[in-house]
């Protein structure tokens, strides 16, 4: 029976479909099946109908074999939109489980994503981290929670701290989805995308009323870090069900090796989250999540006194650069299947966004700067699906609307106030909205050929209340509005069935308006530059071609790709040829064109049962033609900005035939970072002369559950104690330390 389904399924030999008999999950799974994939009724013999161990929404999901460290891809088939397993689809996807993150005993989200291929992760600050996707970062890559838009208007181009406010810990695993995703997702989804899935009850799992709970604990000794996290599960199996979670963090000052500690690198973190579902009937499930992260007193420590020497960097004169953060997100989410004959799937979702950032600068000569935003965005999102026999459509609508308010208050030396500022760091009384309308299908013209095209039109408008001209100093207004559609084309083909090779291509169109943060940045922006305004851009435009292999089976699970990026209008950080206060002032400018291409390789084999070994490869190159200054328009080309240097990781995992305990060896060998752009180059705090040196990595991880609801995990990190940074961090990363981590459960 499962020989005779592998011509409609296209899954691996040793995949696995499970389904939650009865109610609306089998309904919708078989109805994929039947219609996306063309299954007959015979070939139904094949899916193992049983309870779901992994997910608790009721989606149909591919169980792979676990892995050590998670970043390759697995074979994860989520049965709504039109995304179906990674290694299925054409593209370079890659999932995280929360199992893997674990393991790792990390300090924040960013850390979840190191030793992944094609990611970087800088971090300007002990307490920030900002994951480079391709060559790309802040808002040129997208991050999702539960397919809800995370970026909002006022996300910055650069390194930012944006993806630490979000708390690992509420999180059940990470969708990686390298490359341009514009159509499915639309603006900001250009280096790549990462959709984060909430933790949930798994109510669906249950067959009565339960409660359960856990409580860990993490402890660092390179940063004095101590971690907690309580959380609860408690409803009616079938029905509803309920999770709860705290997390309270305090990190001391960060242990780097020849540099000792880093003063002012400590600071405290708490979140909380909380996510409802309910099967409302056969048909209809409800899902409501409420998160929220507050961060206290996070330094800039390069910008400072505080800040140390790492190969020749410079150190800040600032005397206290920090900020307070805060960030909130509720979504509602009704969710149907089989409501209507041409309609398989529909989803309605609303979602509430708050952010909030408080700064404090005081300047050598004892100026204090105080400056804050306030971000409010609301989102409305409306997604549907309809199978047919050999066709899959997915089409909906989407419009997010962002108000931000911004405010600055400058103070003389002898605490007197000395100017209320006409703006913040963004311009005041500000709104942003994106309207997007999207159509994609899937279909198999050819037995071992399936296609995917789709479109996508997006309307962009801002509305600037008030900031500060650039040329007379006074307030002023602005208002624009962009319009841009983009379309995608991919294709996979089974080259050996047999075998499970896949040969896949794809090339998309990118498109991403100014935002708010583009249009009205003022202040201090890297090392020795201050921003101006500027209302004069246009939208950049991203063309991506990309082809890639995909070999599964026993041993051996293998992925290669090459993404080829042409970059029209970039927008750039110029400098004006003018100075401020003896600062490089620059303003925003579509004077860039150029390109970024790479080869991202995984490959992993299972040794025995019990031993696996992976290893990962990254190079990329990217360059500009960008203008000098915008006085002189003299074009010169450069490296793209803090372009990833060549890296390996390498991992070795031995787990028992109990899986009680398990044993890790993790290797990352990254090469010199020298390709450096004129701002890189600028940048003397965060990156030394010449480029940022290359390093090797060497971490032994273990852990051990003595019972059913006790388990610990131990680490040692940067076993050779090796002073190293990430290219472009402001701080340098901990030397030789060990982490503890303990669960009790219930």
């Amino acid at each position: 029976a499962r020989d005779g389904c592998d011509r409609h399924l296209a899954l691996p030999s040793r995949a696995r479909v499970t389904v939650r008999p009865g109610g609306r999950d089998s309904r919708r799974s078989v109805a994929r099946l039947i219609g996306d994939y063309g299954v007959t009724c015979a070939c139904l013999v094949a899916v193992m109908v049983e309870q779901p161990a992994a997910r608790a929404d009721g989606q149909a999901v591919v169980t792979p074999k676990s892995t050590a460290t998670g970043e390759t891809p697995e074979e994860v088939l989520v049965v709504t939109g039109t995304r179906t397993s990674a290694f299925d689809s054409p593209y370079s996807a890659t999932r995280i489980s929360r199992e893997q993150i674990a393991k790792k005993l990390v300090r924040n989200l960013p850390e979840a994503l190191t030793a992944t291929p094609g990611v970087m992760v800088q971090k300007t600050a002990h307490g920030q981290g900002s994951p480079f996707l391709r060559g790309f970062t802040g808002y040129r890559t997208l991050t999702l929670i539960d397919g809800v838009r995370y970026n909002n208007s006022i996300y910055r181009d650069g390194p930012n701290e944006y993806f630490s406010l979000i708390d690992f810990n509420s999180v059940e695993q990470i969708e990686l989805l390298n490359g341009p995703a514009g159509v499915l997702y639309g603006s900001d989804a250009i280096g790549g995308t990462l959709n984060l899935q909430t933790k949930s009850s798994r109510f669906a799992d249950a067959q009565r009323r339960f409660f359960r709970g856990s409580q860990d604990y993490r402890y660092s000794t390179a940063d004095d870090s101590h971690l907690a996290r309580t959380e609860l599960d408690f409803g009616t199996g079938q029905r509803w069900g309920a999770h709860v979670g705290y997390s309270q963090k305090h990190y001391g000052d960060l242990r780097a090796a020849d540099l000792g500690t880093q003063p002012q690198t400590g600071y405290g973190e708490r979140a909380f989250d909380l996510r409802y579902d309910q099967a409302l009937n056969a048909q209809w499930d409800l899902t409501l999540v409420h998160q929220a992260l507050t961060q206290d007193d996070v330094w800039r420590t390069h910008a400072t006194i505080y800040g140390r020497s790492f190969a020749g960097t410079s150190v800040g004169s600032d005397l206290v650069r920090q900020k307070d953060q805060s960030r909130s997100i509720s979504y509602f989410r009704l969710s149907g299947t089989e409501i209507a004959p041409v309609v398989d799937v529909i989803e309605l979702t609303l979602s509430s966004q708050a952010w909030d950032e408080d700064g404090e600068r005081v300047r050598s000569n004892r100026r204090q700067l105080l400056e804050s935003f306030e971000s409010r965005m609301l989102g409305v999102d409306l997604a549907l699906e309809t199978h047919f026999q050999h066709v899959s459509v997915s089409y909906g609508i989407d419009y997010y609307r962002d108000t931000v308010d911004s405010r600055g208050v400058e103070f003389a030396p002898d605490g007197r106030l000395r100017e209320i500022k006409i703006q913040g760091p963004v311009g005041d009384d500000a709104h942003y909205g994106m309207l997007g309308a999207h159509l994609q299908a899937e279909f198999d013209p050819l037995n071992r050929l399936a296609v995917t095209i789709g479109s996508r039109y997006t309307n962009t408008h801002v509305d600037i209340g008030r900031y500060e001209d650039p040329t007379s100093g006074l307030p002023a207004a602005y208002a624009d509005r962009w319009t841009g559609i983009v379309n995608s084309a991919r294709a996979t083909y089974d080259v050996a069935r047999d075998h499970n090779i896949k040969l896949w291509a794809g090339v998309s169109q990118s498109f991403r308006a100014p935002n708010i943060a583009d249009l009205s940045r003022f202040g201090a922006s890297r090392t020795n530059e201050t921003e101006i305004a500027a209302t004069n851009l246009e939208p950049e435009n991203f063309l991506t071609y990309e082809i890639g292999l995909k070999a599964h089976g026993e041993p051996w699970r293998t992925s290669g790709t090459y993404y080829y990026t042409r970059i029209h209008d970039f927008i750039t950080s110029t400098p004006t040829g003018r100075t401020v206060e003896e600062l490089i002032e620059v303003s925003k400018t579509n004077s860039a064109s150029g390109f970024v291409h790479g080869v991202e390789l995984a490959v992993e084999y299972s040794l025995s049962r019990s031993v696996s070994a992976f290893a990962n490869l990254t190079w990329l190159e990217g360059r500009l033609d960008v203008f000098e200054s915008s006085a002189t328009l003299v074009r010169v080309r450069e490296p793209l900005s803090r372009i990833m240097p060549l890296t390996a990781n390498l991992g070795l995992e031995w787990s028992s035939a109990d899986a009680r305990s398990w044993l890790a060896l993790a290797v990352t060998i990254a090469g010199a970072a020298d390709h450096l752009s004129a701002g890189d180059r600028n940048d003397t705090e965060r990156i030394p002369p010449g480029g940022t040196p290359g390093y090797s990595y060497l971490a032994l991880r273990a852990g051990h559950r003595l019972t059913a609801h006790l388990a610990f995990d131990l680490a040692l990190e940067n076993v050779l104690d090796e002073a190293y940074r990430t290219h472009g961090s402001g701080s340098n990363e901990p030397g030789f330390g060990a982490k503890l981590g303990l669960r009790v459960s219930f």
